[in-house]
């Protein structure tokens, strides 16, 4: 979840040389499943900018008699506890996505935890598990060619990768949005002249054709420039996934 490279960071100094890449949902999670983490991303960074909202989509094995996302909540209401998710492991996003859903849905799903997010496709595809969370990339050609059926997006709006398959909110979930947000950071303390210096050079780069061409592909959507946005993305995520263990029992086991 970046933990190392975030720890490393903040112990840098506060000149803009050294940046942590980073997924702000991963950190965000960190934070909620791990008492003893020696960070907080509002605290010991600064926040430079967002780059790329990475929405996850919702597939079943087309084994499950379920065309739909209503189909597959009425499924399981029908077997509660008996349909199994797959995710990339205990606290994963994936994992923690399906707690969100399945609490707004009212169902009771089966934890499945794989070692990242290749095996967990692997596992629907295979028919080990009937549902999970993935990235787009992960399973686009699987959703292209049939080999995995897509029920929904996290995000409020649709992806461009997967125009056809609706967003959660469109098919009875209003308000569920969920994304993690790949973005920049800096230990804390950077001044300000050299946060502007980098957001300039980073949104000049996103408006080149061919890295926004290449992003998405990868199921990315750029994100809004500034660290006052990048701020509320963070936020964001720290109560969702905060919230999210919660559900849990405050356990991610």
């Amino acid at each position: 979840g970046g933990v190392v490279a975030a720890e490393a960071v903040v112990k840098t100094l506060p000149d803009g040389y050294t940046l942590f890449f980073g997924d702000s949902g991963a950190l965000a999670i960190n934070v909620a499943v791990n008492s003893g983490i020696s960070f907080h991303p509002l605290r010991d960074f600064t926040l430079i900018t967002a780059l790329a909202s990475v929405p996850t989509v919702l597939v079943v094995n087309p084994s499950v008699p379920a065309a739909s996302l209503q189909e597959f909540v009425a499924l399981a209401k029908s077997r509660p506890g008996q349909l199994a998710f797959g995710s990339a492991g205990n606290g994963s996003i994936h994992h923690l996505t399906m707690a969100i859903f399945a609490s707004r849905a009212g169902i009771e799903l089966l934890h499945v935890p794989y070692k990242g997010g290749t095996a967990l496709v692997a596992a629907v595809l295979g028919g080990e598990v009937q549902s999970g969370w993935s990235g787009i990339p992960n399973v686009l050609q699987a959703i292209r060619t049939g080999r995995l059926r897509a029920l929904c997006i996290s995000t409020a709006r649709r992806s461009a990768s997967v125009p056809d398959v609706p967003t959660a909110a469109e098919l009875g979930f209003p308000g569920f949005d969920v994304a993690t947000t790949i973005g920049l950071q800096a230990v804390a303390g950077v001044p300000p002249e050299i946060v502007a210096r980098l957001q300039a050079a980073f949104a000049a780069a996103l408006r080149d054709p061919d890295i926004a061409e290449r992003m998405s592909n990868l199921g990315m959507e750029l994100a809004e420039n500034g660290t006052e946005s990048y701020v509320r993305y963070v936020r964001q995520d720290l109560e969702r996934y905060a919230a999210a263990v919660k559900l849990l029992g405050g356990k991610v086991q």
